[in-house]
């Protein structure tokens, strides 16, 4: 009987070699078939697995108050306006390892509306939005924020509405099969709420990104050709996790720091508060949509 001598100096016999052969035959198409290779995953953006059940699942209450919907920011000295100036109620917390997130409840011309702040960041973001049916009840989450402008030509404290965002994080493609845009799909509904309010905006697609400080210049020009008016960091993990949870969601930004110029511009003094993801008017802007969307949920075709 003939034999061999694999990479191990182990000696195999022709029955043998045969066997491992066919075995690692039947892997290599068994990988392929999930989207997988030598390695791991072929592309990390391939992530997106709709074959099989997640391991942890979000956590839901058929007992939770009911809102009409949930306004969510990002910035602490929002929240202390919001607590300081409606008529508010805590009705739940959200636990992570940094930390508590209260969940209030906003009393609001009839309506009854949820209200928190949540982090700066796709992943955290998304989890605390996945975690919500846990403690209260809603399928219509309205996000507003600040972020970075691409054209020199918006004004700074702008309203700038996102129709598409460019993909450029991690989140959302585990809940959504890859694409280099995910489409806002309530962005024409937000830009009507603008217009029957009077306030100025601007649309256009946005770029969402995990790296701050990785906003490069070739990048930034890359994306301004493509049509993108502005850069974050949440939209396109928030948008697709609605979408995979079958919720509406509705996003604005603020027109902030600058990085159509030489150099990078915050384009604010420090301490000020106006034009800012800072500025409490923007919140009444949210609390704006918050009616619009819920008084035309019936009509309005998301």
């Amino acid at each position: 009987m003939a034999v061999a001598v694999n990479g191990y100096g182990l000696l195999w016999t022709d029955a043998g070699c045969r066997e491992r052969m066919r075995m690692r035959e039947s892997c290599r198409i068994l990988t392929q078939g999930l989207g997988f290779t030598r390695g791991g995953s072929s592309m990390i953006t391939e992530s997106f697995d709709s074959r099989s059940e997640a391991i942890i699942r979000p956590p839901k209450n058929g007992e939770a108050p009911q809102a009409d919907a949930c306004i969510i920011t990002f910035s602490n000295v929002i929240e202390q306006f919001v607590l300081e100036n409606y008529d508010c109620e805590r009705i739940g917390t959200l636990h992570s390892a940094t930390g508590e997130t209260p969940i209030y409840r906003i009393a609001h011309k009839g309506k009854s509306f949820a209200f928190y702040k949540t982090y700066v960041g796709a992943p955290a973001s998304a989890g605390l939005l996945e975690e919500t049916p846990g403690v209260f009840r809603t399928d219509k989450y309205i996000v507003f924020g600040g972020s970075g402008c691409l054209n020199k030509e918006i004004a700074h404290g702008k309203v700038m509405v996102p129709t598409e965002a460019y993909r450029d994080e991690g989140t959302s493609y585990h809940y959504a099969p890859a694409s280099d845009y995910i489409k806002v799909r309530n962005g024409d509904v937000v830009a009507a709420c603008m217009e029957k309010n009077g306030i100025p905006y601007v649309k256009g697609k946005t770029w969402t990104t995990d790296a701050f400080f990785r906003e490069t210049r070739d990048n930034f020009e890359k994306h301004k050709a493509d049509g993108c008016i502005s850069v974050e960091m949440e939209c396109a993990g928030l948008q697709a996790v609605c979408d995979f949870r079958g919720f509406e969601f509705f996003t604005f930004f603020t027109s902030g720091d600058l990085l159509d110029s030489p150099e990078w511009d915050t384009r604010r003094k420090e301490g000020e508060l106006t034009g800012t993801q800072h500025d409490a008017g923007h919140f009444d802007i949210a609390l704006a949509l918050a009616d619009y969307v819920t008084e035309r949920a019936e009509t309005i075709k998301y």
